[in-house]
């Protein structure tokens, strides 16, 4: 089996959703023998803006297909995703802008967009200062959630799942009970693969 781990948080050392997908990937890690790890941190190894690249010898064309030679070889995608301004990192839409190439990981047919990257498990860990889980106030600003899974959705990857760490910022408590939860509910996703 092989995961591919990514993080794009800023916040180094202080950052939840690293903190999350290193518990998931160590989980992942405990309980499948022989795993094959491959990481990219996204901040401090940042890609590019999409660009069209210059020819066959740019260095952007070759980092670009080593992108997406990571994503197609992996099984198991750890995207450590945490809510920038109610959506994504620009880091992390870098990283999807080199994925969701058309003729690789979804191409279009007469009936409509069709989805390439079928049969991968995606695992996002997702960390908010607020809480924008369904049913609460705040629930509409939240572009982070249904983007990536419209995205990876265009991609033909249907399951993803979320590990959520809900308003980190409102106080330590708070921070400390919902790191606490999310990191309970890592085992669980490992029983529904077994």
């Amino acid at each position: 089996m092989k995961l591919l781990h990514i993080d794009a948080s800023a916040l180094g050392a202080y950052s939840v959703s690293r903190g999350l997908t290193a518990a998931i990937v160590a989980e992942f890690s405990r309980n499948h023998p022989g795993l094959e790890v491959t990481y990219r941190d996204l901040h401090t190894a940042p890609l590019g803006h999409w660009a069209l690249p210059a020819g066959e010898n740019d260095p952007a064309a070759a980092e670009s297909d080593k992108v997406m030679d990571e994503f197609l070889a992996a099984d198991v995608i750890v995207i450590g995703a945490p809510m920038y301004n109610f959506s994504i990192s620009s880091s992390l839409k870098a990283w999807i802008d080199r994925i969701a190439v058309a003729g690789k990981t979804f191409r279009y047919t007469a009936a409509g967009p069709e989805g390439l990257a079928v049969g991968k498990r995606v695992i996002v860990a997702s960390s908010r200062g607020g809480i924008y889980a369904p049913g609460t106030p705040a629930a509409s600003m939240d572009f982070q959630e249904p983007y990536l899974r419209a995205v990876l959705g265009f991609l033909g990857i249907t399951d993803v799942e979320f590990v959520r760490a809900e308003g980190v910022s409102r106080g330590d408590e708070q921070k400390t009970a919902a790191i606490g939860n999310a990191v309970a509910g890592i085992g669980g996703l490992l029983r529904k693969a077994a």
